[in-house]
């Protein structure tokens, strides 16, 4: 059930977490900047679309954050905002994701958790076992197939580890991250994930709407499998 926040927004459920999350990303390393991939992302049926900005000023990441939270109230997907849950709550996202090295969860305020779902990246069993404590809506697990899109001081944890971390998260929903393609898509869902989070498969793209049709389609027959 959704729950009524500050000026008299709706946190939405958590059960729209599932499917594809797109990372539009400010990284130097794609052709498109982040409100593009995030349009193509929107015209290619994504269920969420997260601003990673790492390179943006507060203002660029707020500005960009704005456009962006646009074009997901178009088309139905719901925005959640990397690291800064003030920026999140500026732009009206509906979320904010943190890593292990962010600010924890416990202490965003509790009026302006209301507003926010509250994602989490873990990547080993430990860590999935102390979000369980934490006031998150979701949990991110990975790298699962490795990736190169970011550094990342961890190993391929796997298809099993995936499942483990899952059990160990429920009822709260885990999205895969890391390497995640449409070749492999369909395999997280198998693993019991709710969705994956992608930045290469999307923004590295030559089509990056027609590549996220194709990762949208990869996970629903992992889920008719």
């Amino acid at each position: 059930m959704s729950e009524t926040g500050l000026s008299g927004r709706t946190r939405p459920d958590a059960t729209r977490l599932g499917g594809l999350h797109v990372l539009a990303d400010d990284s130097d390393a794609w052709s498109a900047d982040p409100v593009e991939i995030a349009r193509a992302a929107c015209a290619g049926g994504a269920s969420v679309v997260q601003l990673r900005a790492k390179r943006s000023l507060d203002r660029e990441t707020l500005a960009l954050a704005r456009e962006i939270r646009g074009l997901t109230l178009d088309c139905g997907a719901l925005f959640i905002v990397n690291d800064r849950f003030d920026l999140a709550l500026a732009a009206e996202a509906d979320g904010v994701h943190l890593g292990q090295d962010d600010l924890p969860p416990e202490r965003i305020p509790a009026a302006m958790r209301e507003r926010l779902l509250v994602g989490l990246s873990t990547h080993d069993a430990d860590q999935a076992r102390a979000a369980g404590a934490a006031p998150i809506d979701y949990v991110a697990f990975g790298p699962v197939f490795g990736t190169t899109s970011k550094r990342s001081e961890y190993d391929a944890r796997g298809l099993d580890r995936l499942g483990e971390v899952v059990a160990i998260a429920a009822p709260r929903p885990v999205v895969a991250i890391g390497g995640v393609d449409a070749g492999n898509a369909a395999s997280v869902i198998r693993a019991g994930a709710a969705g994956c989070a992608v930045i290469a498969a999307v923004a590295g793209a030559a089509d990056p709407a027609g590549a996220t049709e194709t990762l949208v389609r990869a996970l629903a027959r992992g889920r008719d499998a």
